[in-house]
């Protein structure tokens, strides 16, 4: 009985009362987008139905993150990998019984309700990615290392693509955010970042003239993948005369893309992507040489940048037009501005942004938002649940909410910060980096700024799955946290 009360007295108020606050949030604004004008029917079942079971997750995700709070710390470190391993099975298991909801494969029927394993996979992933981090002597410099905890990261994000659910794949992508704070080079993330960059410029610029010439979207990424060698050198290159070696590199591709625009807008008809990877391909020669002449790993590192990021350049189109499903293609290409899709992909996001626009500074009030009541924006109490919270309360509404959010974050980022276990250190920051990810493309999702891809606003959104995943998440760091106090 004392152990609890002292775990009781341990456990950090600001995050419990954050989290109480948002669950509360979420279920009047799904009530809100559930509501048909029935006063007599506050909580029927059949009439409210939607309403009605988060209330029966709310009460089971409390029950569940008393469970958490009651358990010693030390089973969470002990059986991690176990945890981690009973939800791969669990996922493969998924792919050959789970029911096709929408093109997706990564629903449970149990009949009165369905579970999404691939949501319970994130708590899951972190604890083992805590784990594996925080052995002694175990660090991000070795091949071996990385293999490890890529593997980690990459094998449920694998399997949840199987089952075609990209959205909460890609949210296992966040945690690399970690393996940053934990001595991965900055280089790697960045690379990621250039990736998707381009990725984004030769789908955007495919078909797009520029300078009068075909193929703007190769153009302009190779040039972005030769600027962005020259910038590597700058940084990575402390020996020779650099900074002369990426003047010149950089004058000699002005000069020669110049010199083929007035020769293919004057003389001669010629393919500028052919001379944006010429000069790209001659640019990996001399680096190549340069490195043999220096003795010198680094020139012939950024070389192998320039291919990679050429080759991938010129596979874009084939993995955006055979990889991506059809659906996937038609919002992205509604993302970037491409097509323009107002009854159809781009709806959603229509929608969203006139019931968000409608609620002004204040907002209607509760129950007096017409988008919501009239149900214009579909899937309003999942993932688009903010359009409510904008409708109804406003910029002012929609503000709170986003700050209570933050606080959150920098709560735990500060009780991660100054833990004295490593365990529960990596284990919050996987925490921050989850919910972090999560916000951000939801809120981009429903305001236009970033695809469709189908992920929930935690502790507020509709769904079992969600509202569990997300307490046991945060649960499970509060009494890490709540252990590590007694020692302070």
């Amino acid at each position: 009985m004392n152990h609890n009360k002292n775990i009781l007295k341990a456990i950090d108020k600001p995050v419990l009362i954050i989290y109480l606050l948002l669950i509360f949030i979420g279920w009047v604004n799904i009530y809100s987008a559930s509501y048909d004008y029935n006063p007599n029917a506050f909580l029927d079942f059949t009439t409210h139905k939607t309403a009605v079971m988060q209330l029966i997750w709310i009460g089971t995700s409390i029950i569940l993150a008393s469970c958490v709070m009651l358990l010693d710390s030390e089973y969470h470190k002990t059986f991690a990998y176990y945890i981690y391993g009973a939800i791969i099975v669990l996922l493969i298991i998924t792919l050959f019984v789970a029911t096709n909801n929408r093109g997706s494969r990564s629903w449970i029927n149990f009949g009165f309700f369905s579970l999404q394993p691939a949501e319970f996979g994130k708590f899951a992933t972190a604890l083992a990615l805590a784990k594996i981090l925080s052995k002694e002597n175990f660090a991000l410099n070795s091949a071996r290392n990385y293999v490890k905890v890529i593997l980690l990261i990459v094998l449920p994000l694998s399997i949840i693509i199987m089952q075609q659910e990209t959205g909460s794949a890609l949210v296992y992508l966040s945690l690399i955010i970690v393996l940053y704070r934990k001595g991965l080079p900055g280089i790697i993330p960045t690379l990621g970042i250039i990736t998707v960059a381009l990725f984004i410029i030769v789908i955007k610029f495919n078909n797009t003239l520029f300078l009068q010439q075909e193929y703007g979207g190769l153009i302009i990424a190779t040039t972005v993948v030769y600027i962005t060698a020259l910038i590597m050198m700058l940084a990575y290159g402390k020996k020779g005369n650099i900074k002369l070696m990426v003047f010149i590199m950089f004058i000699a591709y002005v000069v020669l893309f110049a010199a083929a625009v007035i020769i293919n807008n004057y003389f001669y008809k010629i393919g500028l992507h052919y001379v944006v990877l010429t000069i790209a391909g001659a640019a990996v020669v001399w680096l190549i040489i340069w490195s043999i002449i220096q003795r010198r790993a680094v020139p012939a590192l950024i070389s192998l940048f320039i291919i990679g990021g050429i080759v991938f350049t010129l596979s874009a189109n084939y993995l955006f037009d055979n990889v991506l499903q059809e659906y996937q293609q038609m919002r992205l290409k509604v993302a970037f501005g491409i097509e323009d899709d107002p009854r159809g992909v781009g709806y959603n996001v229509n929608q969203s942004k006139i019931a968000i626009g409608s609620g002004g500074i204040i907002g209607k009030g509760f129950l007096n938002g017409t988008q919501t009541k009239l149900k214009y924006v579909p899937e309003q109490a999942t993932d688009f649940i903010f359009c409510t919270i904008g409708e109804e309360y406003g910029f002012v509404g929609g503000a709170a909410v986003i700050i209570l959010y933050l606080i959150l974050l920098l709560r735990i980022i500060h009780l991660a910060e100054n833990q004295r276990d490593t365990f529960t250190q990596i284990y919050g920051y996987c925490v921050v980096a989850i919910i972090s990810f999560h916000l951000i493309i939801n809120l981009g999702m429903v305001l236009g700024l970033t695809p469709v891809i189908g992920i929930p606003l935690p502790l507020i959104s509709y769904g079992g799955s969600s509202m569990i995943a997300f307490t046991l998440l945060l649960f499970i760091f509060l009494r890490l946290n709540a252990d590590n106090k007694k020692t302070y």
